[in-house]
């Protein structure tokens, strides 16, 4: 029996474009699929990207296919399941998280695709059936020693990050196996990382003051930063933050904006106090902090720290914890922190309340002297 053979290819079109289509051959049938979907002249920064992404979706919808044709759902029938190029596939199920999940879920699953690509460099020639146990296993030690792709306080992935790339790839290959292309899960056979309880870094009120009265050498972090100890806003929604989404409601400033992690919109009231930190008002589309990036904004976190005499080791993070752990310390409730905070579920914000613990606290107090 002849084998399924789904091809992406290009065609460049009079007007300067390049139409992108799928040539399918199976069962000594030949057929030609149009995308739909076109790649433009790079002339700038964002035609590249733009490119990027096309591309992307055009490998997804290549993966699909294959998947579909493997079905019959398209009338073929194919003998080669696990011929099935695995990062096609993958990046097939990554795009599916970013439709069902959120986009933060879809940035997982490609940091994950990163490592893989940099573990196995021919991982775009590699097919199911080259992904066996021994693969699986080298990944695996791979992983537990592997650096961090963004700057963070450690240059290696921590331990959650290391079973976060994990539980993906365990992800993708029970999507396989769902869809029939492999028949078992060669992650089963191998042990992966346990979730460690991380350390939450904060800021206590003193602090936040001192360094609001230390100067910083890049004024527009200082501010950001210090906004979101206010607002507990995470980097990501600080960064994107424009004056359109900084509306007058009463008597408060009210931030309606959506979030990047989640997708879901938010409508937080802020103070004047937070309020006087934006600055002078822009246009509706221009950016409240402008020229920001979490590496950059990091390194100058951490020399104003240290200028105002802390010893903690501050990244910009640390002011969303700092913010829920202010909340609840001045006597919040915490469903009302988490919904300031925007979490999806209770427990995720409980975890600030074990941190701020004023029960336990109380009890430690009232222990009676015993070695006087």
């Amino acid at each position: 029996m002849k084998r399924t053979n789904v091809t992406l290819r290009q065609r460049t079109l009079p007007s300067g474009r390049t139409t992108l289509y799928l040539d399918i051959t199976s069962g000594g049938r030949r057929r030609n699929e149009s995308l739909k979907l076109f790649l433009v002249p790079e002339k700038s920064r964002a035609d590249k990207q733009k490119n990027k992404e096309t591309m992307m979706l055009a490998k997804a919808v290549l993966a699909k296919r294959i998947v579909d044709i493997k079905n019959n759902d398209f009338g073929f029938e194919d003998e080669g399941a696990s011929d099935i190029l695995f990062y096609d596939y993958y990046i097939m199920q990554a795009e599916k998280h970013k439709k069902e999940d959120s986009v933060a879920t879809f940035h997982g699953w490609m940091d994950c695709l990163k490592h893989i690509e940099m573990y196995d460099r021919n991982i775009r020639e590699r097919a199911f059936s080259d992904m066996d146990v021994s693969w699986v296993a080298g990944f695996r030690k791979f992983l537990a020693n592997a650096k961090a792709l963004r700057y963070t306080h450690s240059d290696t992935l921590s331990e959650n990050s290391k079973k976060q790339y994990w539980t993906k790839l365990i992800a993708c290959m029970n999507c396989a196996v769902k869809d029939g292309i492999i028949d078992k899960n060669p992650t089963t056979m191998v042990e992966g990382f346990k979730k460690t309880e991380s350390t939450r870094m904060y800021l206590t009120v003193d602090e936040v003051r001192r360094l609001a009265a230390t100067e910083c050498r890049k004024p527009v972090h200082k501010n950001a930063f210090l906004f979101s100890c206010m607002t507990g806003l995470r980097f990501s929604d600080v960064k994107k933050l424009t004056w359109g989404e900084v509306q007058k409601y009463g008597d408060f400033i009210r931030l309606v904006f959506k979030q990047k992690k989640t997708g879901g919109m938010e409508y937080l009231d802020i103070t004047p106090q937070a309020a006087e930190l934006l600055g002078e008002r822009g246009k509706p589309g221009e950016l409240v902090f402008a020229n920001i990036s979490s590496y950059y904004t990091n390194k100058t976190i951490k020399r104003w720290v240290l200028r105002a005499g802390i010893n903690k080791d501050i990244t910009f993070h640390a002011a969303r914890h700092t913010f829920a752990v202010m909340m609840l310390d001045i006597g919040a409730d915490i469903y009302t922190v988490s919904k300031l905070l925007g979490h999806k579920k209770i427990e995720t914000t409980q975890i600030y309340a074990k941190i701020l613990d004023k029960n336990k606290q109380s009890a430690v107090k009232k222990i009676p002297n015993l070695l006087n």
